[in-house]
């Protein structure tokens, strides 16, 4: 019998004494000394809820609109890999959980399940197609690149998010320490050759993955290979891991129909930007243009209606998924998202807002904290 789960950090907790060691830290690191992502969860003390009072607050609407589709809540799930390392049925069992929460997965390409299985998993229940989008890397094979896409297109899915600070992989320690690498049990079986599948491959004493996108991602990608996605989908393009102002105007003079604010969970450059800190920035110089998103550090409901009021349209969140799946699979992830949603629709009613429209800037001020010893 599991202990009582209240919060994220009872999910985190109960996933480390489940997951084995390498794997709970392949999901948990960050870059380097991991300033970055302590700094993503730290980003929401420096800013505070500034509530208004008696505004009839008996009802409240969390639904929202995210790329024409209509969403239960703004709190979506980011794309996360190889998730069968954490639960058997892994992106499958997330997919069934998105549906009942009435939200939206973003499935990565480093996925241990298909493109079609989760399409499925997600649609079975009810017949109706669920909201998925597919998460993609440009690949030096740009016909394997493509082929991803249409697949997704063929099956459903809804949005491609293109990751672009990734031309290679970021220096994770405890990786490169643990020798990571899929166990012998898994593939992602989105690829047809066993290299790309990362189920074989000499990796020497380094982190698998890392050797694994020095061989296949391609670090030549450039703004032009947006317009070049744009060329090959009918579905909307958002550009994933934008961190300022200069890169968002970019990024919209380029065709991206969308942008993602973040630092890919602080995986990848240690020392940048909490993804909290310049979300107000990428939002002012879009000037409403295209929709912006953010992910990073949400740990709780407040995050999430902080983030809204800094301009986020949606939020995604990532680990916190994994360690409900660790959990208790479909369903712990089904409670881990039936828990944020309460907490945002309580942060919400206790700070006036009836609906996600009346969530405005208003409603956050930026304080500075003096350190204490």
């Amino acid at each position: 019998m599991s202990d009582l789960r209240v919060c994220v950090s009872d999910f985190e907790k109960e996933a480390r004494r489940i997951l084995p060691k390498a794997v709970y830290d392949y999901y948990r690191s960050g870059a380097n000394e991991q300033s970055t992502l302590a700094d993503n969860e730290a980003a929401f003390n420096r800013w505070h809820l500034v509530p208004r009072v008696l505004r009839d607050v008996s009802t409240v609407d969390l639904s929202v609109s995210v790329l024409g589709q209509r969403l239960s809540m703004p709190l979506c799930v980011a794309a996360t890999a190889m998730q069968r390392m954490a639960h058997p049925e892994g992106e499958t069992a997330t997919a069934k959980a998105c549906r009942a929460a009435g939200t939206a997965m973003m499935l990565s390409s480093w996925a241990t399940s298909t493109i079609e299985d989760v399409m499925t998993a997600m649609t079975v229940s009810t017949g109706n197609e669920g909201v998925l989008w597919m998460q993609l890397y440009i690949y030096k094979d740009r016909e394997l690149t493509l082929s991803l896409v249409r697949r997704a297109e063929k099956v459903g899915y809804k949005a491609i998010f293109v990751t672009v600070d990734t031309p290679y992989l970021g220096r994770r320690w405890d990786d490169m320490r643990n020798r990571f690498k899929l166990p012998p049990h898994l593939n992602m079986p989105n690829f047809s050759t066993a290299s790309l599948a990362f189920s074989e491959g000499n990796y020497g004493n380094d982190s698998g993955l890392a050797v694994y996108v020095a061989k296949a991602i391609d670090p030549t990608i450039c703004w032009d290979d947006i317009t070049w996605l744009k060329k090959h989908t009918h579905l909307p393009v958002i550009v994933k891991g934008i961190l300022n102002g200069e890169d968002a105007v970019q990024a919209l003079k380029f065709g991206a129909d969308g942008i993602l604010v973040s630092n890919h969970g602080a995986r990848q450059l240690d020392g940048v930007p909490a993804t909290l800190d310049v979300l107000e920035e990428v939002v002012t110089v879009v000037q409403g243009r295209c929709d912006v998103y953010m992910d990073g550090g949400i740990r709780r409901g407040t995050d999430v209606l902080k983030a809204l009021a800094l301009g986020a349209k949606a939020v995604f969140i990532g680990r916190p998924v994994l360690w409900g799946l660790a959990c208790q699979g479909e369903i712990g992830v089904t409670e881990l998202l039936e828990l944020l949603k309460e907490e945002l629709r309580l942060a919400m009613a206790l700070s006036g807002c009836r609906s996600i429209s009346e969530v405005t800037r208003s409603l956050v001020r930026r304080v500075e904290f003096t350190s204490r010893m």
